[in-house]
């Protein structure tokens, strides 16, 4: 079974859908769907069989019945949601969607059902602060994390009466029967500095997670207490070259299945960042940066992590690379055209 590639087109409300090869990494065009409200951001549940994606300007969470011989997508349920969905991932177990709510300053809990589907009203509403940018549970699904980075807006002055996000990651206890979201103790992990963190991942064997630092251009790492669900850095690297001072901002992060190494976007460098990772200690070394296209905010591993995929949210296009399995490095292989601003991309392989 091949893998299948979802991209997201939010100005043209149109998800595309490819076929990659898994030996070549090359893609095929299969189908697209209109999707009318601005999709973005996307996930899959653990099985595999559900694909999920936030409409930004409808306001809406739609799930789709994956098709494992084609990647074709049907609608199964769409609900309405009272902020725009900016971030969307499920449980370890597949039985609630967690959405963020970037200038909403919420989080969500949806119940999903036993097809799939997502529930009308949502388990959690939370108010946390302005410019929540992602939500995930940890692998033991006990514990859920939340960066807010600096600001709500994109430019570096604020304009009057906006308003600032907290600068920090906020920390929660997850009940995976009932899906609620709980306070931890401390609730907020403040930032050394303007760093702004913004999307995350966890190390596959390790008591760690990296976080992108959006107005930082770095990664921050942080041990994770497995007992009480707190996070504590210890390493903060660039994402940039030596020299470099234009300005730049960080997009989503990625670690390989086997943890080896590490992949971030810089959005103005217009760059893919690359880091080893110490199999002992979770410490990152940079491994340097690949030019990709304009403004990369969105980018996705294959499952098997031996390719990576860039979404030019200017340039409209979708570049490719080869990770090289001994060093990390990345080697261009073809680029594809997408559509306007490619804002989701993510790749599944729903008979695997």
């Amino acid at each position: 079974m091949p893998n299948y590639m979802y991209v997201s087109l939010q100005d043209d409300d149109k998800i595309l859908v490819f076929a990659m090869d898994s030996a070549t990494g090359k893609l095929t065009p299969q189908s697209e769907l209109s999707v009318a409200g601005g999709p973005s951001a996307s996930t899959v549940g653990p099985d595999r069989t559900t694909f999920y994606v936030g409409l930004r300007n409808s306001q809406e969470l739609c799930s789709y019945r994956i098709n494992p011989d084609t990647g074709g997508l049907t609608q199964t349920s769409k609900v309405s949601v009272e902020a725009s969905p900016t971030f969307l991932s499920t449980d370890r177990s597949g039985r609630f969607l967690l959405s963020a709510y970037y200038q909403g300053a919420h989080v969500a809990v949806h119940q999903i059902g036993d097809d799939g589907t997502v529930s009308g009203n949502p388990i959690v509403w939370l108010e946390t602060a302005p410019a929540a940018h992602a939500i995930q549970t940890d692998r033991s699904n006990r514990f859920a994390f939340v960066p807010h980075i600096a600001r709500l807006n994109d430019s570096v002055m604020q304009p009057p009466g906006d308003k600032l996000g907290p600068n920090a990651i906020f920390q929660f206890r997850f009940d995976e029967k009932s899906g609620n979201l709980t306070p931890n103790s401390p609730l907020k992990v403040d930032q050394q500095g303007f760093l702004g963190p913004r999307h995350f991942c966890f190390h596959p064997t390790l008591d760690v997670v990296y976080f992108s630092d959006e107005q930082g251009g770095s990664v921050t790492a942080y041990r994770l207490d497995s007992f009480a669900g707190t996070l504590a850095a210890f390493q903060t690297i660039t994402t940039l070259p030596d020299g470099f001072s234009g300005r730049n901002t960080c997009s989503q992060i990625q670690i390989t299945p086997t943890g080896r190494f590490l992949y971030v976007p810089n959005r103005g460098h217009n760059s893919i960042a690359g880091f080893s990772v110490d199999a002992a200690s979770g410490q990152l070394t940079g491994i340097g940066q690949v030019p990709t296209e304009s403004v990369p905010s969105a980018f996705s591993l294959d499952p098997e992590g031996n390719f990576l995929f860039a979404a030019g949210s200017e340039s409209d296009h979708l570049a490719s690379y080869q990770i090289n399995p001994d060093t990390g490095a990345l080697t261009p292989l073809e680029i594809y055209a997408a559509g306007k601003r490619p804002m989701g991309v993510l790749i599944t392989n729903p008979g695997g």
